[in-house]
């Protein structure tokens, strides 16, 4: 029964070196096309409120909150814009 359990660290072990392993692959990408990893995570970070605002505007049934959200979304695609991403569709 002992080694079992010593299994399941193992795997964990394993598991957290990948991980950690990743991370360093993805900040080196990073370095190498020069982009600043601040600005990766705002930009980021803008995506995935503007996928949010999207699935929220498409389920609003008020014309003052989908009036809200399509501003809330135009914002965010000039923050976007003025970062110098370009959506892909």
């Amino acid at each position: 029964m002992g080694d079992s359990g010593e299994g399941l660290i193992d795997a964990e072990a394993r598991i957290q070196e990948r991980i950690d392993e990743r991370a360093a692959e993805r900040e080196q990408r990073l370095k190498q096309m020069h982009i600043d990893p601040a600005r990766h995570q705002e930009i980021e970070s803008l995506r995935l409120a503007l996928s949010q605002l999207q699935q929220q505007a498409e389920a609003a049934s008020h014309p003052v909150r989908q009036e809200q959200l399509a501003m809330a979304i135009k914002d965010i695609e000039k923050k976007l814009d003025d970062l110098g991403y370009t959506q892909k569709t």
